[in-house]
């Protein structure tokens, strides 16, 4: 039997906002889904993904008003992902190299789920690579404090 895929554990229903939605709307509907982190796209293309940091770096600390366009703050340059045909071993080591704890996962350019660190987590088999991306996900955390 061949390595598991990551849509095989990705999540497929996910909150997604569009470059029509503002920072307040963005920031609404993340607390409404009770995440730090939403994919933007146009129709079902992924175009950046928008996390409560770009809200505060981006947003807050440059004097952004809440009206402002999700693309002034969103991240959209070198968005990592993944297929759903991805290892979980290869999700989860990409994850690490990345500093990222959230994977979006596109197949054909149509955004079609997102794994997470605890996605790899609740995996028994994928456990010690999950903690060893948050891991080093964590450790350069610590040095940017």
């Amino acid at each position: 039997m061949g390595a598991s895929q990551i849509k095989d554990i990705m999540t497929k229903q996910f909150a997604t906002v569009t470059l029509k939605d503002n920072v307040y709307e963005v920031a609404v509907k993340m607390k409404q889904e009770d995440t730090g982190f939403i994919p933007v796209v146009d129709g079902t293309k992924l175009v950046g993904v928008i996390t409560d940091r770009d809200i505060v770096i981006r947003g807050l600390a440059e004097k952004k008003e809440g009206s402002a366009a999700v693309e002034n703050v969103m991240s959209s340059t070198q968005i990592t992902s993944a297929t759903p045909q991805t290892t979980i071993d290869e999700a989860a080591k990409l994850m690490a190299k990345q500093q990222i704890r959230r994977l979006p996962v596109v197949d054909n350019g149509k955004l079609v789920g997102i794994v997470s660190i605890g996605d790899l987590a609740v995996r028994d088999k994928f456990a010690d690579e999950a903690g060893e991306a948050l891991n080093q996900i964590s450790e350069k955390e610590k040095v940017k404090i």
